[in-house]
């Protein structure tokens, strides 16, 4: 019988509506699942109850799961009458249930129970799945009775149980294939399933036409270069820095004006990139190999060549049978052989002795095509000098393929490959890889008070303060001066941390005994794992959730050890409210380019469905700066890494060249289209014989989802633009082509009303610094957790993709965003000065804007803009200044510290600048159809404005309008409007902001 069990925490309610005729009502709540039913107790004259119970249901069928629904019910306990009388319900299906691990308290809205019924008010409840045997099922529901109304049949909350993964993912592939409760879904709080599979490629989205170019086709002369402008007027930069429009011929075929002209052959299924052709050679084993030492002993391992390419594996110590199971891909354009030739060895100090080989002719390898299988491996004998096979038996298998085959990732690359590493095992710190970074969480610790402080000194009041560390992340809150051994803070202090929660929160109360010199009262450690998740912030949460915890002297705290010598305990205790804020998100990059908003809660990510489908093909680079110097020659060893969520994407390493080719296809869920993807292009500075310490960046590129047509595919080389201390510099180009595939227009559409981000950043927002701050640990954390990743991405890749130093100061961003201010402010000029001249009858009447626009709308992505930075004439000494260190090195100490008091106030004043030209470029693009979509959108919305306008009277609509705004404050709400949501999410420069 199975042990998986539903658990539900029914917590509170709040703004009931009054039932009893005195302005309250008695509130209890009915549990319906499965056939079962469950009831809490009573809270009589309560509109905000509170309950805190915990029942659990059996189920019957853990494959019906997702068929089944929960719905509770909150009734008014009439005792007059012995009856009840409707308040509202809330009704989960069963799609929504996540385990323990991932649930959080969230307060669904009451919903009616027919078209007469008047409801109003929210239910709190913790839903969940557990199998955790030693938890029984709750008593079932008795008679209703007026005597037993106010008992409960509950158990207590359990701890933490173990997750039910492979439930949950038979339960969401079970929702996809059910239509039964279709009818019913507008009287349900709607969920999407919960996944907890990788996201993979959407179906309909990656279904091309048949058509696909050979090999012979691909080597044809491609069309040249489309240059085209970034932007119009003033705006406009030198040719070599603008975007080049090509057409390429891809796997899916030529692209020409961003559409697909398809071949005769079947599309292939990396359809974005040139298809390149490799010789792949997987060695897998050996068996009965003859011995070469005196003392009997084999070291044996495999050389596999082909022209002057070659490939080795790891070696083994004294094994005639040794498994090996690598990959090694040669580029079919750069072999210069017509035989492969794989050589067994035996590993000496001095020579390595030859075992015996095997050669293919590799006119008659065969070619795999996915999704062929995996071609059998099968056993080769041996040959020695002489030509007598009687040396043992290797396993190979031999075949031609694309990169779409599925060794390729794995398998060690001849044009990645090092002179000075020719392994398999060297291979693995330049092959391509696919990263997901931790999911990251804010922790809101709110000091409330202490008591009972024991000092050393008893005729002297404590100063005394609160000091919480989480890792190196310390916060302290202000010191209290009052006269008295009970101090009261009430203070928030905000940390960034990461899952799974392994670390500890440490806070320690200290007495500053004198100038420099503080003395700890006691401490007390919390494990992040205990502490409750939540969704949004209650307004009595800082009441009813803060505890008592007991301080412990300093001498006796210890992690592992934390309830030893329990007798030095003593009475001094700490008022904390702690919490993990699940309705946030953690901006580990800059604000201007999120590439995700949605919030740390996974059961809040069931709200927002997937938009489209994000391919990304990245096919070479071209021109590149030489980053090192190689037998005195200059030379590069580059990989492209791009980011898109939590999603990371490295590419292999080309090995000394300039104009590598990559050829490599990644694909992202796209959830909101006000979003940037970022490519950046690094030099390797760990392999080929380099001494450097740091990956040195050679540029970046940035594009926005909401910029790009749907279905289109743009191909374009963007030049790479990095500003250095003597100017700006172009190290190369990077050719990339791009496509966005809508799967639901609705959802789209229906996006851009709402806030960009989640509710929890307008109800509680953070201050500035208060951001800053969280960012710079975000960006750490996440670069501390890639680090460890093997290739490991390391921390200086992390800071520059994610732009951890856009907000310091620099003399020439502040004057960009100046005269970005007043670009804006010179349109409206300019319409003021055309509407007076239509006035006085200078210039016919005519308009430009909306529909006229439609015809010269922007057709690319948009690039960093060397005009629009104002890094095109900047000043020599203002780039010394931004490449000064901080704090600076230049002067006295008078002068370094008014120097970075300066430029440290100076960045947000920038920051603001920057803002409110951000709020003007979002209008002109809304009129430039710079994102077809909100244009189309805003179109819609005038025609239905001026059809209401045509038949309204002006009195009406001013009166309208005047009782709108002068509302009551109870029918207002405490999210922006769906036009501010909408403005928001429209683009503007920020995007080719270098």
């Amino acid at each position: 019988m199975s042990n998986l069990k539903l658990g539900v925490e029914v917590v509170s309610a709040h703004n009931l509506m009054p039932k009893d005729g005195q302005g309250s009502a008695s509130a209890f709540v009915e549990l319906h699942f499965d056939n079962q039913k469950f009831r809490t107790t009573t809270k009589e004259k309560d509109l905000n109850p509170v309950w805190n119970e915990s029942f659990y249901f059996n189920i019957s069928d853990p494959n019906n799961l997702s068929n089944l629904n929960l719905e509770a019910w909150v009734y008014n306990l009439v005792k007059t009458t012995n009856s009840k009388s409707f308040l509202g319900k809330v009704r989960l299906t069963g799609t929504s249930f996540v385990p323990y691990s991932d649930a959080a308290v969230l307060h669904y809205p009451l919903e009616k129970r027919g078209i007469l019924s008047r409801v109003k008010g929210e239910l709190g409840l913790k839903v969940f799945l557990t199998d955790d045997p030693s938890i029984r099922s709750s008593n079932p529901l008795p008679a209703m009775e007026s005597s037993v109304l106010t008992d409960s049949h509950r158990t207590q909350a359990q701890g933490p149980v173990q997750q039910v993964q492979n439930i949950v993912q038979n339960m969401v592939q079970a929702a996809f294939s059910n239509d039964k409760d279709k009818a019913e879904a507008r009287h349900t709080f709607h969920h999407l399933p919960n996944t907890n599979v990788p996201q993979q490629q959407h179906p309909a989205a990656m279904s091309q036409e048949p058509g696909r170019f050979g090999a012979d086709q691909m080597r044809a002369e491609p069309q040249g270069p489309r240059i085209v402008r970034m932007f119009s007027g003033s705006a406009s930069q030198p040719l070599d820095y603008q975007l080049k429009e090509t057409s390429p011929i891809l796997g899916g075929g030529q692209i020409v004006g961003g559409r697909v002209i398809r071949a005769d052959k079947p599309a292939s299924t990396y359809d974005l990139v040139e298809q390149m052709h490799y010789l792949f050679v997987r060695v897998v084993k050996a068996r009965d190999l003859p011995t070469k030492d005196v003392t009997g002993s084999l070291d044996p391992f495999v050389e596999v060549r082909v022209g002057n390419y070659k490939g080795i594996t790891k070696h083994f110590e004294k094994n005639k049978n040794p498994e090996w199971n690598e990959v090694f891909a040669f580029a079919g354009d750069r072999m210069q052989s017509s035989v492969l030739e794989v050589v067994v060895k035996d590993k000496d100090m001095l020579k390595d002795d030859i075992v015996g080989f095997i050669r293919f002719d590799l006119s008659d390898v065969p070619t795999r095509v996915p999704p062929d299988s995996p071609l059998a491996p099968e056993w080769y004998r041996i040959a020695n000098s002489k030509g007598e096979k009687n040396n043992g038996e290797l396993m190979l298998a031999v075949w031609y393929g694309t990169q779409a085959d599925e060794a390729f990732p794995d398998a060690w690359h001849s044009d990645a490959a090092s002179h000075h590493d020719s392994s398999a095992a060297g291979s693995s710190y330049i092959r391509s890889k696919v990263y997901h970074s931790p999911r990251l969480w804010y922790v809101r610790v709110t000091i409330v008070e202490a008591q009972d402080l024991v000092t050393t000194e008893k005729t002297r009041f404590p100063d005394v303060y609160v000091k919480a560390q989480i890792g190196n992340q310390i916060l302290k809150t202000k010191p209290t001066q009052a006269r008295t051994l009970n101090p009261l803070w009430n203070e928030d202090l905000i940390f960034v941390v990461a899952e799974p929660f392994e670390d500890h929160l440490m806070l320690s109360v200290e007495d500053r005994v004198g100038p420099n010199k503080d003395e700890t009262i006691g401490r007390t450690i919390i494990p992040l794992s205990a502490i409750e998740k939540r969704a949004e912030v209650r307004h009595d949460d800082r009441i009813d959730r803060s505890r008592w915890y007991h301080l412990e002297k300093a001498y006796v705290m210890d992690v592992d050890q934390s309830k030893k010598d329990k007798k030095d305990k003593f009475a001094s205790r700490l008022r904390l409210c702690l919490f993990l804020e699940g309705g946030y998100h953690v901006h580990d990059e800059s604000t201007h380019y999120s590439s995700d908003l949605r919030p740390s809660l996974k059961q809040l990510w069931l709200r927002t469905p997937s938009i489209g489908v994000l391919e990304l093909g990245i096919l070479n680079a071209d021109g590149l700066h030489p980053m090192k110097t190689r037998d005195q020659k200059g030379t590069s060893d580059t990989y492209c890494v791009a980011k898109y969520g939590q999603k990371w994407v490295r590419t292999r390493t080309i090995m000394n060249s300039l104009s590598p080719k990559y050829n490599e296809q990644y694909t992202w869920e796209v959830y909101d289209p006000a979003t940037v993807i970022t490519i950046g292009v690094f030099d390797n500075c760990h392999v080929g014989g380099s001494n450097g310490n740091r990956d040195l960046k050679i540029g970046k590129v940035r594009i926005r989802i909401s910029t790009l047509e749907t279905g289109r595919v743009y191909t374009h080389t963007y030049p790479l633009l990095v500003l250095h201390p003597n100017g700006v510099k172009k190290m190369g180009e990077l050719h990339l082509a791009i496509r966005f595939s809508c799967t639901s227009l609705m959802n789209t559409m229906l996006i851009y009303s709402r806030p960009l981000l989640p509710k929890m950043h307008y109800i509680k927002p953070f201050t500035v610094m208060q951001q800053d701050m969280l960012r710079h640990q975000a960006v750490n954390i996440v670069a501390a957790r890639l680090s460890r990743s093997e290739p490991p991405l390391r921390k200086e890749v992390i800071e520059y993709m994610s732009d951890m130093d856009s907000h310091l100061w620099s003399m020439r961003r502040s004057k960009a965003n100046f005269f970005r201010l007043m670009s804006v402010f010179s349109g409206l000029i300019a319409v003021g000065k055309w509407f007076g001249e239509v006035c006085t009858w200078k210039k016919p009447h005519h308009n430009r804007a909306g529909l006229w626009n439609y015809r010269g709308r922007p057709r690319y992505p948009p690039h960093m803009n060397t005009k629009i930075s104002y890094a095109d004439n900047v000043h020599p000494d203002e780039l010394d200044e931004e490449f000064d260190s901080f704090p600076t090195s230049r002067g006295s100490e008078l002068v370094r510290m008014r120097y970075d008091r300066l430029r440290s106030v100076a960045g947000r004043i920038q920051t603001v600048v920057g803002d409110v030209a951000t709020q003007g470029e979002r209008f002109q693009a809304l009129l430039s159809w710079r994102d077809p979509r909100a244009t189309t959108i805003f179109l819609v919305f005038c025609l239905l404005v001026a059809l209401v306008l045509y038949i309204t009277p002006f009195q009406v609509l001013a009166l309208v309008a005047g009782f709108y705004h002068m509302r009551h404050p109870r029918f207002r709400g405490r999210l922006p409007s769906a036009p501010i949501n909408f403005f928001r999410r429209l683009p503007a420069k920020t995007d080719s902001m270098l």
